[in-house]
């Protein structure tokens, strides 16, 4: 992981080393990806989240998320 920047906060998404700024939520982190909360799960730790509690929870150093994003389909 490159050096940690002033204000920011190693986490772990998706398997791979990330940075956040110190006080971000799941819903920061989320909107920093550019996904939308209704189209995500987001798993911290080992548990699901629920989407209600996406922008009350901060983020701490060494938090780890899995952020699966939903594909929709059908037959064409």
């Amino acid at each position: 992981m490159p050096a940690l920047e002033e204000n920011a906060l190693p986490i772990v998404l998706n398997g791979e080393p990330r940075q956040v700024a110190v006080g971000s939520s799941v819903l920061d982190l989320l909107a920093e990806l550019g996904r939308h909360p209704r189209t995500v799960a987001v798993e911290l730790n080992g548990d699901i989240l629920s989407r209600e509690t996406y922008g009350a929870r901060p983020l701490q150093a060494g938090d780890r998320l899995e952020v699966v994003h939903f594909v929709q389909g059908g037959r064409v």
